[in-house]
């Protein structure tokens, strides 16, 4: 048995529907770059090539629904690039912030800013949130990082006043949100925090978001 990365396989054709053909076109290098050397540097597990496109790399693009336009955004957590990268490579009107606290994973994003020509659009930050200078994004981004109530106070000081925290979720985000009620006052983010849904239509299942807003 070779022990070689697998091939991705070609963009979904619901793809083509929801994304124009050069973020369709990023997207796809970028998951070939993921399928391949991602894999050899352990940056994902080879399982998880077949489900690049539906699991990751949609996936996120998906949030790009709930991102405002020329928001500055922080992706804390960002592992090899997911969320932020992607909302990189398929909103070019948007700047971002790569946090991580693996130095790997930050010299591989650094890699990829230079690949895809994104400075100074896209910066990568190497250190723990809760260490780095606060980034004053409008969005702060999270997928598969912690619950709720650990999340939430790694995540809100990098946003700003009046800033969102979106935290990618999965069947529990109502119990998450509930339970970490108390956490998110002390931003004032319990306020409006809600679940809401990105991608329907055209993933399946949609993509559920814990939406929580900074007000203080």
């Amino acid at each position: 048995m070779s022990d070689s990365p697998a091939a991705l396989s070609p963009a979904p054709a619901h793809a083509a529907g929801r994304l124009d053909a050069d973020a369709l076109a990023r997207l796809t290098r970028y998951g070939n770059i993921l399928a391949t050397d991602g894999v050899l540097r352990g940056l994902i597990g080879p399982r998880e090539v077949p489900i690049l496109w539906d699991r990751h790399l949609l996936n996120c693009a998906a949030l790009a629904e709930a991102i405002p336009a020329a928001a500055r955004v922080a992706d804390i957590g960002t592992g090899a690039g997911l969320p932020g990268l992607v909302l990189a490579l398929v909103r070019p009107d948007v700047s971002i912030t790569l946090v991580d606290t693996l130095q790997r994973r930050c010299e591989f994003l650094s890699e990829m800013v230079a690949a895809f020509d994104l400075a100074p659009r896209v910066e990568v930050v190497w250190g723990r949130a809760e260490t780095v200078p606060p980034c004053e994004a409008d969005i702060v981004t999270a997928r598969a990082v912690a619950a709720l109530g650990k999340l939430a106070p790694w995540c809100l000081p990098h946003a700003r006043v009046g800033g969102q925290l979106l935290a990618m979720k999965g069947a529990r985000a109502a119990e998450e949100l509930a339970a970490a009620a108390k956490v998110l006052r002390r931003w004032g983010a319990d306020r409006d925090a809600r679940v809401l849904t990105v991608g329907e239509g055209w993933i399946d299942p949609p993509v559920t978001l814990i939406a929580a807003t900074r007000t203080r």
